[in-house]
């Protein structure tokens, strides 16, 4: 359940009232004249994603053919 709180007391008690949302992980509503104007939620983490096997992973995958040339040989040829 949400801890609602006007925008004036939010404003006078901003970092207690952020320590105990840290604490207890309750989000704070706040409201200006009745009417519900933010809502502050505490950070969640991600969870990490391991780096061993990520290049098994489609999002790392290429089409690319590793074993090809990354240049054409008339390229370099031209250079001299």
């Amino acid at each position: 359940m949400n801890k609602i709180v006007s925008a004036s007391e939010f404003k006078a008690k901003c970092l207690r009232l952020i320590d105990e949302m840290q604490a207890d992980g309750v989000p704070i509503t706040i409201t200006k004249r009745g009417k519900v104007v933010a809502e502050v939620k505490p950070k969640t983490e991600e969870p990490r994603r391991s780096v061993i096997g990520m290049l098994r992973s489609p999002d790392y995958r290429s089409d690319w053919d590793h074993e090809a040339p990354t240049s054409d040989p008339d390229d370099w040829e031209a250079l001299r």
